[in-house]
């Protein structure tokens, strides 16, 4: 294993790099051969909002548009050196955590995040429902142990952090976001990112909180279509958006309508979901989907990043 040359005291920050480089955001995330999720979502999203990516691949994941059948892990040892060797010779901006495969891979990151406390962290909580009930148990107990204290912002839809943050949670009513941000405060998270909020009417909540109370939001309509890489295009965005110094509230909102876009040009490249064009902006004039267009008839939902996973922007 490398020894690291950046520790804690010698980490390059954010606008070391050359003037006018786009900053750079390095990804832990598991291959995904469909590209609609994982360390594939997280390439294009990144470059779609201006930052480099430097991908670290945690895992491999067997599926495709439709569903995960299972995951193949990485030798921690090698996704830590994977992560060293690029560490050691560019400076990074902001960090993105998506699955990381096992609570060994998860242990191996922490090591490596514990060195750059100052580089902004965003984590992903994806849907884990398709693992095995002992080895998906040890993954989140070593994220919540180790990851949560390190991330700035922690991202996931209403009913993945509830079960994540609040497993015995009773109530008739659901908890609100500000419940979810006190109970991800309590484990050393600063603010969660909340998809997929019902609300009483036709639309679905999205709320950035912190323990304080709720800071800002967007509310999305409600459209029967399944999308997946939902929650990967939405955190990578904004670990790209935070990476240029943007403040948090304003940085959750252009990173939400990034994904609005993204899923109102989708396109189903498969039998399975819909898959968002994080490139819609670059097609050219005329050649844009009419709104709603992207979203045809429904799909399996993988990534429950929102609920229901398709949406309208409601401007």
């Amino acid at each position: 294993m490398n020894s690291p040359q950046n520790s804690a005291e010698t980490a390059p920050v954010a606008g070391e790099q050359d003037s006018g480089a786009p900053a750079c955001v390095l990804s832990f995330n598991a291959n995904d051969p469909s590209g609609a999720s994982g360390i594939g979502a997280d390439i294009a999203t990144i470059a779609a909002m201006g930052a480099h990516a430097l991908p670290v691949v945690t895992s491999l994941l067997i599926r495709d548009t439709a569903e995960v059948f299972e995951s193949h892990e990485i030798d921690p040892d090698a996704v830590v050196d994977q992560a060293r060797s690029i560490l050691e010779d560019c400076t990074i901006a902001a960090w993105k955590v998506g699955f990381l495969g096992s609570a060994e891979g998860v242990s191996a990151v922490a090591e490596i995040l514990s060195d750059y406390s100052d580089v902004p962290l965003v984590s992903f909580l994806p849907n884990l429902s398709w693992m095995d009930e002992d080895p998906q148990m040890a993954y989140l107990d070593a994220f919540r142990e180790l990851i949560l204290p390190a991330t700035r912002v922690l991202v996931g839809s209403h009913k993945t952090l509830t079960d994540f943050l609040l497993p015995e949670w009773d109530a008739e009513r659901q908890p609100s976001a500000r419940e979810l941000a006190v109970a991800a405060g309590e484990l050393g998270s600063d603010y969660v990112l909340v998809t997929g909020i019902q609300l009483p009417d036709q639309f679905i909540d999205n709320v950035l909180a912190s323990p304080q109370g709720a800071l800002c939001g967007e509310r999305f309509e409600r459209f029967d279509t399944a999308f997946v890489g939902a929650g990967d295009t939405l955190s990578a965005a904004l670990a790209a958006i935070l990476s240029s110094g943007t403040e948090l509230d304003v940085a959750v909102s252009e990173a939400l309508s990034f994904l609005d876009q993204a899923l109102d040009a989708g396109f189903r490249p498969g039998m399975g979901g819909v898959v968002p064009d994080r490139f819609f902006w670059a097609l050219p004039p005329g050649e844009q989907p009419a709104e709603g267009e992207a979203a045809p008839e429904q799909g399996p939902t993988l990534d429950d990043t929102t609920s229901p996973p398709s949406s309208r922007h409601v401007h």
